[in-house]
């Protein structure tokens, strides 16, 4: 039997590069059922986890004034807020200063490797700062006493002063609140910040695929959340399929809490297939939680959080013989790519080749294998099998922020609006197959490269800062 994964290409996106990485939220992954079988598309399997959103504008800021080698330069700092799909509202502050905000660009939430914060020491510093400034601390009196303001604080200084001190430790800024009230908050919150650990995600499910042989409780998949409780949703076609989820006991679950572990059931006599579950909750997402856009947007960081709709989806894949693959991505930024693991559930290796290297993952074992990117590269494949099985993971290695490649003007907005891109170039074919003796799985691949423009205009005085750790 053959397996590939093929046709690695790669297209300029001719976009000019004015400020830091936008940075994807882990990976954008779309399935689609694919000729006849019992094979469910499986939408979003991969990679997405927790909450959703659609970036509105900037709702509470003041002004703050950027130094660099060109002269200062006055822009707005402040608070975003963003609509969750399903219901709920975040607020959030910037962490990539210089590149420009998409209006209703769509976000996802996304650990800290999946962003520049990954490879930030200081990371830990912004997520205090967020617990112990504005919005999290309301009574803007305390916030003003507690940190020497001398004059009365408004919501705007608030935002301004606690926007500017996360750029500080995001982009390694050297930029001051124009307000004298908002830039003494700004230097208490950046003297005072110590490191947090990056908080858990909202819901997750661990592993995001799984594999094995019809007639098998294939998983465990481990609920993780911070959400009271999860509501459970089977397979679409489970009434014709006759895959269940179910406990360790075989009993049907609908709803699972923190910690809980659900399979895929599957009958006995099932055709080479797939299937995904899907879960679904209301819950605070946590502060400091990193937001990510689908293209070319503004990171964000949480700041705050109504009760708001949290999903995850795991995959799960069959067949009766040989290989019996299973496979997940995840963007590894500190890594430089683009992390793809596979798991052998079969009785025969599974090979395959990727961007001209081989790699096979033995009976039973499991392999990751890190895909390099460039920076501000896109990629789009797409993981075909038996039984229709098609998956589609797209997204952006964009990781880095402007700062730290020695950056360009920033490009700030005070009201986010659509930036202008220019045409796609030609695209470079990088032709890659694999093999099997089992079951065919990997096949159709495109990756789009993004070609960097414009002028470097290196931001290079920095303030003087506390000694970090």
């Amino acid at each position: 039997m053959f397996a590939a994964f093929s046709a690695l290409s790669v297209r300029g996106r001719g976009a000019t590069r004015l400020g830091a990485a936008t940075l994807v939220s882990g990976l954008a992954a779309a399935g689609a059922l694919a000729g006849a079988g019992p094979a469910a598309a499986q939408e979003a399997a991969q990679g997405r986890a927790g909450a959703t959103a659609t970036i509105g504008g900037l709702k509470t800021y003041g002004t703050a004034v950027l130094h660099g080698e060109d002269g200062d330069r006055q822009l707005p700092a402040g608070l975003f807020e963003m609509s969750v799909e399903g219901g709920g509202t975040l607020q959030t502050y910037c962490v990539d200063l210089h590149n420009p905000t998409q209006k209703d660009a769509r976000y996802h939430e996304t650990p800290w490797s999946g962003t520049s914060l990954g490879a930030n020491r200081d990371a830990g510093r912004i997520r205090w700062i967020l617990q112990h400034s504005y919005p999290q601390v309301n009574d803007l009196a305390a916030l003003a006493e507690k940190a020497g303001v001398r004059g009365a604080l408004t919501e705007q200084d608030a935002a301004a002063g606690t926007q500017v001190a996360v750029w500080r430790y995001s982009d390694d800024a050297d930029v001051e609140a124009l307000d004298p009230q908002a830039e003494q908050l700004a230097d208490y919150l950046e003297k005072s910040a110590r490191d947090l650990p990056e908080p858990q995600a909202s819901l997750t499910l661990e592993p995001p695929a799984v594999s094995g042989r019809p007639g098998e409780r294939l998983g465990p998949v481990t609920v993780r959340t911070n959400a009271r409780g999860v509501t459970v949703s089977p397979p679409a076609d489970a009434a014709t399929s006759g895959v269940r989820i179910v406990d360790a006991t075989g009993r049907t679950v609908t709803s699972a809490e923190n910690g809980s572990r659900v399979f895929f059931e599957v009958p006995q006599d099932a055709a080479a297939g797939t299937a995904e579950l899907t879960v679904q909750a209301s819950t605070t997402v946590p502060v400091g939680r990193a937001f990510a856009a689908e293209g070319r947007s503004q990171t964000q960081i949480l700041a705050g959080s109504s009760e708001s709709t949290v999903s995850a989806a795991a995959g799960a894949a069959w067949a009766a013989k040989g290989a019996i693959p299973a496979l997940s991505a995840a963007k590894n930024c500190p890594g430089g790519g683009v992390d793809i693991t596979a798991t052998n559930a079969g009785d025969q290796p599974f090979t395959f080749e990727l961007a001209g290297t081989g790699h096979t993952v033995a009976a039973g074992g499991s392999r990751t294998v890190t895909l390099p990117l460039r920076e501000d590269q896109a990629y789009d494949f797409t993981i075909r099998g038996a039984g229709g099985f098609e998956q589609r993971f797209t997204g952006m290695l964009d990781c880095r922020t402007r700062a730290a490649e020695g950056g360009a003007a920033p490009q700030t907005l005070g009201e986010p609006s659509p930036a202008t891109v220019p045409g796609n170039a030609p695209s470079t074919n990088l032709a890659a197959t694999g093999s099997s003796e089992a079951t065919p799985l990997i096949a159709g691949t495109a990756i789009a490269l993004v070609v960097l423009g414009g002028a470097a205009l290196l931001v290079a005085r920095r303030r003087q800062t506390p000694p970090r750790h």
